[in-house]
């Protein structure tokens, strides 16, 4: 699909459809969707709205053919609601339902729309058309690479603001917008891609391949000798051997230093505690993470932050084998703390484990780390929210507002000490799963066995967001991206 603005008045540019917007209750269309209809006879106001009872309400669309327009062959007109219920975050998500609907419009390959949100809604237009990429993209996404029969995609989209000072900043948003979308979509292809070909010897090429300052990846004798017991257990079962990843971004004058850990099981079968066919299923996604990091390090010289960010990845697959690790294997972890294996199925936290210890030999000043991490999470949350935990109050309040302004929903999960009496061994420093309750928290706790205590740290467990199977806001089902926006808008705000 090819994205663009103009800045041109919409009656002077041609396509299949036009995109028009109402707020909810309005009778008299104003602003440009009023000009549009003096110039097509009233027939918003007359048809649209007198006749048809069209509302506004948020969401609600009505589609209307023009034959008698030159310019268009139909007319979508939308509902933003209530007035003062339409925030950014709204029109982002309206802007994905908008291109869902162009897509499954019959003859439609070509889109205007006007530039929503700028006019009579009062928002910046930087924010109006960044909003408005961003969620056609989304919206727009999708993946048909191994269909021999290609889904319907539209060829052209694009915006309109006959203003020019509106344009001017709106093609700044519209650029950053663009930019952000294609590090979600990225993301999602990797996650959506099968594990035969996502293994971690892929993710480390691609790795290899970014124009960084620096990567460098460690093969399994390197994993080894750095005594990284737990990462390494965790790999040995399978034929494609682990991949410790770690990618570096280093601008001349860095403010500070923020590391980013993708959890990497590119699958997870459980290893020998194996999972049940149907729980397998969808294990080629327990990577969402390190393919949310590795998208970001893919375009992080384009965001330009002045702060230095390294993106860590221990990638393996965690597959059942004679040489798999197995219950009550005792692991030692580069920090030199033992490890007694109760389930190997939780093996997610062990690669973390020594990743966040190799993550502080670089003397960050923050550590963020982001999993598919707990079944426990998907039962607490489901699919609308991710869940945060950490040792810093003010790094959790940072992320939850930057994932506010990016339209995601985190939730803070407590770090109750009482939650960790369920991972006590009796023969090793800690057990790696306490069995099923306050799971999410427990897990992070274990992680936290592996952090300074003066290091700030956030831990974002997207289990039950990083790949849904019913629409949620601007996403429709499968692979999200999530956490992509929060850490972006972080990096860059710091």
């Amino acid at each position: 699909m090819d994205l663009k603005i103009k800045n041109a008045d919409l009656m002077g540019l041609k396509a299949d459809l036009l995109v028009l917007n109402l707020f909810e209750g309005t009778t008299v269309p104003g602003g440009a969707t009023g000009r549009i209809n003096e110039e097509l006879n009233g027939i918003i106001s007359k048809f649209i709205i007198k006749k048809e009872n069209f509302t506004g309400k948020f969401g609600e669309m009505y589609l209307l053919p023009l034959p008698n327009c030159e310019n268009y062959t139909k007319l979508l007109l939308v509902g933003l609601g209530k007035r003062e219920d339409f925030t950014i975050n709204k029109l982002r998500e309206l802007s994905s339902y908008i291109i869902q609907k162009a897509k499954k419009t019959h003859n439609v390959k070509t889109v205007v729309s006007m530039l929503h949100g700028a006019g009579c809604a009062g928002f910046k237009p930087f924010d109006c058309a960044k909003a408005i990429v961003e969620g056609t993209m989304i919206g727009g996404y999708s993946f048909d690479k191994y269909k021999t029969s290609k889904i319907n995609s539209i060829k052209d989209f694009t915006v309109a603001e006959i203003d020019a000072a509106k344009y001017s900043e709106a093609k700044q948003g519209f650029e950053k917008g663009l930019l952000v979308g294609d590090t979600i979509n990225y993301a999602r292809d990797l996650i959506t891609e099968p594990a035969e070909k996502v293994t971690p010897d892929y993710l480390s090429n691609l790795a290899s391949e970014l124009n960084l300052d620096e990567v460098k990846v460690y093969e399994q004798f390197d994993i080894i000798n750095m005594q990284m017991g737990a990462f390494a257990a965790v790999g040995q079962g399978s034929v494609n051997p682990p991949k410790f990843i770690h990618m570096e971004y280093k601008p001349s004058k860095a403010r500070k230093k923020v590391v980013l850990i993708g959890k990497g099981i590119t699958f997870d079968a459980g290893g020998l505690n194996i999972k049940t066919a149907t729980s397998m299923l969808t294990m080629k996604d327990d990577m969402s993470g390190a393919a949310a990091v590795l998208s970001i390090m893919r375009n992080i010289k384009k965001f330009k932050p002045d702060i230095e960010v390294h993106g860590l990845i221990a990638a393996c697959e965690n597959m059942p084998s004679g040489s798999s690790y197995k219950q009550g294997d005792i692991l030692t972890a580069m920090n030199g703390r033992t490890i007694e294996v109760d389930n190997t199925d939780a093996e997610g936290r062990l690669t973390l484990a020594d990743a966040l210890c190799y993550a502080q030999q670089l003397n960050p000043d923050v550590i963020i780390d982001i999993a598919t991490l707990t079944g426990a999470c998907v039962t607490a949350l489901g699919s609308v929210a991710s869940a945060i935990l950490g040792n810093n109050d003010e790094l959790i309040k940072k992320l939850l507002g930057c994932a506010d302004k990016g339209g995601e929903k985190l939730w803070r999960m407590p770090m109750f000490p009482e939650y960790e009496s369920v991972l006590k061994s009796e023969i090793a420093d800690t057990k790696n799963s306490g069995g099923g309750k306050g799971g999410t928290t427990v897990a992070a706790l274990f992680l936290s066995n592996f952090i300074n205590k003066t290091t700030p740290w956030a831990h974002i467990d997207i289990a039950g967001t990083a790949v849904i199977d019913k629409p949620v806001a601007e996403n429709p089902e499968g692979a999200t991206g999530v956490g992509i926006r929060t850490l972006l808008n972080y990096l860059l705000s710091e």
